[in-house]
């Protein structure tokens, strides 16, 4: 007895269990959430899985509405429907697929939708297993192009005007509203204040990075709209006052310029509408206007003068305005970089001759000799003769030496020189051939002639 009770606990657990696990996978709802466009349909999918003809079904689908109210729509088994008359034509439903499709939406089919279902399958006698899914649905009408206004229609002053921006939309639900400046969405911050719906925008006090181009986006769930651009106009400055120049040097605010040169200055400031300018000459605790506009001339004649300027900038509707300050140095610019640039072009002269010279030299050495006999030659003459022809004195200027010593210039002429002799009988004509050479030397010149005639012959 005890083991038949045993048996039939453990048999209602394992069904326990195995109920669980087929719960969970019987039915299955894509999207808790649907969001339904008013006039069009809308289905609400339900994925089944397990097989119908293996089972046998029973299940309601029902409707509570914003009030609270809960109203069944379909009755349904696997082989009758019973539709609420009531939905009779807004509704529709087919077995064996058991979603509901509503047909021609409009706000009274907002709500959550339940569906419960009971499933008996033929090979579990005696068991039957509930689903149960709710889903809600949403029915918004798509937005119309949104429109926005600007409060005041006319340009404000910096720090001084504040302007109300305001987007409405003409159709649509539950409309959310976003702004954008150049396309870039705005945040609340100090000077940007918004509306509940972030329809109105306030931009109190305005500034001059608060222009350009705004719109408004009007969306809902089922729609998104972009409005016109409008632009947004500030009367602000003047900023960045600053006086440049394109001539002379500048170091800080100290502008140097040649004697009698004529210099341009610039006066330039972020303003709008444009700034008025005025120059001012300062000298001595006293000022001078010189000139208005934008543009100041001076030529100056004086050497080694210093003279003190002043631009300012005045914005007529604003009624701020700005100074910028700088002082003339009249000099001789370039002075320096003159003599910099002679003594480097001389440099660079003396060089190019150098290398010039040298290479000329460089090409007569090699053609002279070229043109010269081999030493080598002469040398062997010279040792070949007679040891007393050696020895015999000279009239160099230098009687007293005991060896044959001096400058030798050796002469090629034309012939045979594959000899000795071509070289000896070359030495006995240099007295020939002097007008050639200027520069002869006593030791080379006087050779005995009795050799060297009987080499030429």
């Amino acid at each position: 007895m005890e083991a038949s009770g045993r048996t039939a606990l453990f048999a209602c657990i394992a069904l326990f269990i195995l109920t669980a696990e087929v719960n969970s996978e019987l039915i299955h709802i894509t999207s808790l959430v649907h969001h339904g466009i008013e006039g069009k349909s809308l289905l609400l999918p339900v994925e089944t899985h397990f097989q119908m003809d293996e089972a046998e079904i029973q299940g309601t689908w029902s409707h509570t509405g914003p009030s609270g109210t809960r109203t069944t729509l379909v009755t349904f088994t696997k082989d009758s429907i019973i539709t609420d008359m009531m939905y009779d034509d807004h509704l529709l439903f087919k077995t064996p697929n058991i979603s509901l499709k509503i047909q021609k939406l409009n706000q009274d089919d907002e709500g959550d939708y339940h569906l419960q279902l009971n499933i008996k399958f033929h090979n579990m006698t005696g068991v039957v297993i509930k689903e149960a899914e709710t889903v809600s649905v949403t029915v918004d009408v798509p937005v119309s192009t949104p429109a926005i206004v600007k409060s005041p229609s006319y340009t404000v002053v910096e720090d001084k005007g504040n302007v109300t921006w305001t987007c409405y939309v003409e159709t649509g639900t539950r409309v959310g509203f976003q702004w954008l400046r150049n396309n870039v969405p705005l945040v609340s911050s100090d000077r940007h204040r918004f509306s509940q719906d972030n329809a109105t925008l306030v931009i109190s006090p305005v500034r001059k990075e608060d222009m350009g181009e705004y719109r408004c986006v009007a969306s809902n769930q089922v729609s998104q709209r972009h409005s016109r651009t409008m632009d947004l106009n500030v009367y602000y400055g003047p900023y960045n006052l600053a006086v440049n120049s394109g001539q002379g040097l500048r170091t800080g605010e100290v502008f140097t310029i040649n004697p009698g040169e004529l210099v341009f200055f610039d006066c330039q400031a972020d303003s709008n509408p444009p700034n008025s300018y005025v120059w001012i000459f300062k000298s001595h605790n006293a000022t001078q206007v010189i000139t208005e506009g934008p543009r100041l001339e001076v030529r100056s004649y004086r050497l080694a003068q210093a003279e003190e300027y002043l631009c300012r900038a005045f914005n007529n509707v604003t009624q701020k305005e700005d100074e910028a300050q700088f002082t003339l140095v009249v000099a001789s610019l370039g002075t320096g970089q003159e003599k910099h640039t002679h003594e480097s072009s001389s440099a660079s002269s003396l060089a190019i001759i150098t290398v010039c010279s040298l290479f000329v030299i460089g090409c007569m050495l090699l053609v002279f000799l070229k043109r010269s006999c081999h030493p080598k030659k002469v040398l062997m003459s010279i040792y070949n003769r007679p040891l007393t022809e050696q020895k015999r004195p000279h009239r160099s200027g230098h009687e007293d030496a005991t060896e044959d010593f001096g400058i030798y210039e050796f002469v090629s002429i034309p012939g045979k020189m594959e000899s000795t002799q071509a070289s000896c009988r070359s030495l006995a004509h240099l007295e020939s051939i002097q007008d050639m050479h200027t520069t002869i030397y006593d030791v080379i010149r006087h050779v005995p002639e009795t050799p060297t005639h009987s080499l030429l012959k």
